[in-house]
């Protein structure tokens, strides 16, 4: 009997949360029906859905609900999107695409009401982006040409904003991409650890320790001037890249909930450590983990094709230091939430984030141990 009641308990939430999920889709089409809904893509904070519709023109499209324990201040999020977003389309109209090539940039669609949002009636934030067809991602690098393609889509993105003004963009993740404050809170969440001591967390707990000081550096080179602010994405990993289903050739970058003034760093570093480790962050065989330096020299080489006029001398100066820092520093953010019990990143098991820990710190020491050959490819492509 308890468990017919338990059942029932879960069916009758589920059909509540579907209930919930159609009424958000259909705050975002002015005519037609809601014909199906499916949870799309692999995102560790918002919940994303494919919504397909029973209209001409836009069959689908994609709805999200934000996570406001992380996005505190959803409506700056959305301001960012369409300030970004309209200007790279501005942009884009602007410019000389080779040949062959198309750019998609994801636009915002508006509620019934007229606002980039929709609240619903238990204060969940919805909103819906326009769906790119004809396009897939991946989560690891499949090739070399992949590679080149992904890095020239980043190159593109950067472009796109590399004459907006940085603040015009709100700063909606205070922290975000800044090491120090990581090492602050993981030393606050330390304190109040009590949980067991085994060889996995002892590792990490030592790598951390050896690595703190040199955390700071990037930032040091911003507050010092040697590095300037720019348009970021935040979170340009392999999956994130939209390629043509035709003809392999990156599309579009999507996921644009952290677009923000950063250090363009952030986004190479995030970029190489995401498609330079080609067992992916989600693998369970750690230890072999390693950093691919012929998959770095072709990112950065589809980068640079699109954005070499904007680095400067500076800009090159880091890039090494922004590689293995913020593979370092992801590791860092999994290893604390890990510590924390689990309150950040979504997860399948009590220590899932202890394991992306330990690719992470793994993937660190790789790009560490080939430091004069990663350095090597910057300045042969420079």
């Amino acid at each position: 009997m308890y468990n017919n009641c338990l059942n029932r308990s879960k069916a009758r939430k589920r059909g509540k949360c579907l209930k919930n999920i159609f009424a958000a889709a259909e705050q975002f089409i002015p005519s037609g029906k809601v014909v199906d809904i499916r949870e799309y893509g692999h995102g560790n904070i918002n919940n994303t859905y494919l919504v397909t519709v029973d209209v001409t023109g836009e069959d689908h499209f994609i709805l999200q609900r934000i996570n406001t324990q992380v996005f505190r201040r959803p409506e700056l999020v959305m301001l960012n999107m369409s300030v970004a977003t309209g200007h790279a389309i501005m942009r884009l109209r602007q410019m000389q695409l080779r040949e062959g090539r198309r750019w998609e940039v994801p636009r915002v669609l508006m509620a019934r009401d007229g606002r980039d949002h929709w609240l619903d009636p238990e204060g969940s934030f919805w909103r819906a982006v326009s769906f790119i067809e004809a396009a897939k991602s991946f989560d690891t690098i499949q090739d070399i040409g992949h590679a080149r393609e992904v890095g020239y889509a980043l190159g593109m993105f950067h472009t796109l904003l590399s004459d907006l003004p940085p603040d015009r963009l709100a700063d909606t993740l205070e922290g975000f991409h800044i090491t120090p404050r990581y090492i602050r809170h993981y030393d606050e969440v330390l304190l109040k650890y009590r949980g067991a001591k085994s060889p996995e967390v002892n590792y990490c707990l030592q790598f951390v320790s050896s690595r703190s000081a040199w955390a700071h550096l990037l930032e040091i080179a911003k507050q010092q001037g040697i590095l300037d602010l720019r348009p970021i994405h935040g979170d340009p990993k392999v999956n994130n890249i939209l390629m043509d289903t035709a003809d392999g050739r990156a599309i579009g970058i999507v996921d644009l909930d952290t677009v923000k003034p950063g250090l363009v760093h952030y986004d190479i570093g995030d970029c190489l450590r995401s498609g330079c480790n080609p067992m992916g962050e989600e693998t369970v065989q750690w230890e072999g983990v390693r950093f691919d330096p012929d998959l770095c020299r072709a990112v950065l080489q589809g980068y640079l094709e699109m954005a070499k006029g904007f680095l400067t001398v500076n800009d090159f100066e880091y890039l090494y230091d922004s590689i293995r820092l913020i593979a370092f520093e992801l590791g860092l953010r999994f290893f604390t939430d890990f510590l924390e019990g689990n309150v950040y990143f979504k997860v399948r098991s009590p220590e899932h984030n202890l394991a992306r820990a330990l690719v992470q710190f793994r993937l660190t020491e790789s790009i560490e141990e080939q430091e004069k050959t990663i350095r090597g490819i910057i300045r042969d492509l420079r």
